[in-house]
C-alpha cells in the first residue's frame, strides 16, 4: 500500500518538469510508452491535415503519470488503455470522418503495444465551452502532450474546479462501475473461469473499489485527478464521516489504488474467492448508491426496488426538450408512454441497473414491467433484459 507521505511525493513528481507515464515503472516501460506517443503523432499526422490538427493529449492514468505497471519475469508491462484525445479544427459534424480514419491506426498500434490504444476526436473549442464534468476535469487537470503546449488550455480553468463537478457525475461513475459488477457476476456464474475472464472480473472489482471512494469524494467536492491524492483525501475525510460504510469504503479504495498502479490479475484466485469478493462489494455498492441518490435527489429510498419504482426524476439536471429529441431518435416515435419522453434515457438505465444488479433474479410483476418499459423490450428472461440493458448502456454511459 502507498502511505500518505509517499502519495504526496509521487503526485508532486508526476506533475514536475520530468513527467513520467508511471510512478515506478522501469526504464524500458517508460521508453516503450514514449515511443508509442511518437508513433501516435506520426500516425495521426498521416490521417489529419496539418491545417486541421490542433493538439494531441494523452489522458487516462498514463497521461497523469499514474499508469498501471504489471510486473512480469520479463520486465514491466503496461496494463491500462492508452487514451489519446485528438483536437481537430472544424465543426462537430466533421469529426466522425476523422474518427473513422484513426480507427485503423488504433488497431495497428494496439497490436504493437500489447494494450488497447484509443482515439477520441474533439476540439479545443469543445473543451473551452464544456460544462464541468469528471471526464473534462481529469483530462484538463492531468495529461501529457503528444502535440501541443499548456497555453492551449488557457480558457479551460473552469474545468479544473473539482468542487464544480455535479453530483450527477458521481452517479454516472457508479452506474458505469456497477455495470462492470453486473457483467462480472454473469461470468462468475460459470462453473470455471478462463484467465481472460478472471482478469475481467478482477479488473472490474478493482474499478468498483476505486469508484466507491471517488463518488464519496465527489459528493463532498474533494475529488482530485490523482488517485494517490484521492487516497489521502478519502482517508482524511473518513475521520469526519459518520456512516456505517465509511471504513469499508476507505479500505476498498486503498486496494483499488494499489491495483490501478500495480495490477495483478487474479489468475490463480479460486472461483469461490472471487464470488465472495463480488458479493461483498456488490452489497457495499448498494449502500453507497442509495446514500448518494438520496443525497442527490433529496429522497429516502430504502431499497433498490423503491428507487426503480419511484416517479422522481433521476436526471433533473437535463433539459426536457433536448431529452425529448434524444428519445425520439433512440426509440423512434411514438416513444413508449411509460418512459416519460421528456426525461433523459439514462434514467431508464438507472432503474434497470438497480433491479438487475441488486434485485431478485425472478422479480415480481410490477418490477418486470419496470424492466420492460425501461429497456423497451417485451422480454421476460434475464438474459434478454441484460442484452437490452447493455445496448442502451453503450449509448448513454
Amino acid at each position: 500500500m502507498v502511505n500518505a507521505a509517499s502519495a504526496r511525493s509521487a503526485v508532486s513528481a508526476a506533475t514536475g518538469t520530468r513527467q513520467r507515464f508511471t510512478i515506478d515503472g522501469d526504464d524500458a516501460l517508460e521508453a516503450q510508452l514514449a515511443r508509442t506517443c511518437t508513433d501516435v503523432l506520426a500516425g495521426v499526422r498521416q490521417h489529419v491535415p496539418a491545417s486541421r490538427l490542433q493538439a494531441i493529449l494523452l489522458g487516462g492514468g498514463y497521461g497523469r503519470g499514474e499508469g498501471g505497471v504489471m510486473r512480469t519475469k520479463n520486465g514491466d508491462r503496461p496494463y491500462n488503455d492508452l487514451e489519446f484525445y485528438v483536437c481537430v479544427r472544424g465543426n462537430r459534424f466533421q469529426r466522425p470522418a476523422y474518427q473513422r480514419r484513426l480507427h485503423h491506426l488504433a488497431t495497428v498500434l494496439s497490436e504493437a503495444v500489447g494494450i488497447d490504444v484509443e482515439f477520441k476526436v474533439i476540439s479545443l473549442r469543445t473543451l473551452r465551452q464544456a460544462r464541468p464534468s469528471m471526464f473534462y476535469y481529469d483530462l484538463v487537470s492531468g495529461h501529457r502532450w503528444a502535440l501541443g503546449r499548456e497555453d492551449l488550455l488557457v480558457d479551460c480553468e473552469h474545468l479544473q474546479r473539482a468542487d464544480r463537478i455535479p453530483l450527477a457525475e458521481a452517479t454516472r461513475l457508479l452506474m458505469n462501475r456497477c455495470t462492470g459488477l453486473l457483467l462480472a457476476r454473469e461470468k462468475l456464474r460459470a462453473p470455471s473461469l478462463s484467465a481472460a475472464d478472471a482478469d475481467f472480473v478482477g479488473r472490474n472489482l478493482a474499478k468498483t473499489q476505486l469508484a466507491l471512494g471517488d463518488a464519496v469524494l465527489t459528493s463532498f467536492g474533494r475529488y482530485h485527478w490523482s488517485c494517490l491524492e484521492r487516497q489521502v483525501r478519502l482517508r482524511e475525510l473518513s475521520t469526519h464521516l459518520d456512516y456505517s460504510w465509511r471504513k469499508a469504503v476507505n479500505l476498498h479504495h486503498a486496494a483499488g489504488v494499489e491495483f490501478k498502479l500495480h495490477p495483478r490479475p487474479p489468475t490463480d484466485a479460486a472461483l469461490f474467492v472471487l464470488r465472495e469478493r463480488h458479493e461483498e462489494l456488490t452489497a457495499l455498492a448498494l449502500e453507497v448508491w442509495l446514500w448518494l441518490e438520496n443525497l442527490r435527489l433529496g429522497q429516502s429510498f430504502a431499497t433498490p426496488e423503491a428507487y426503480a419504482l419511484s416517479e422522481v426524476d433521476k436526471c433533473p439536471e437535463t433539459n426536457p426538450w433536448r431529452n425529448l429529441a434524444i428519445n425520439i431518435v433512440v426509440s423512434r416515435w411514438p416513444v413508449h408512454r411509460l418512459n416519460k419522453p421528456r426525461r433523459h434515457p439514462r434514467e431508464r438505465l438507472l432503474h434497470a441497473l438497480a433491479l438487475l444488479l441488486w434485485g431478485n433474479d425472478q422479480p415480481a410483476a410490477p418490477l418486470v414491467t419496470v424492466l420492460q418499459t425501461s429497456l423497451d423490450t417485451p422480454a421476460v428472461e434475464r438474459q434478454a433484459f441484460l442484452d437490452a440493458y447493455l445496448a442502451l448502456w453503450e449509448r448513454f454511459r
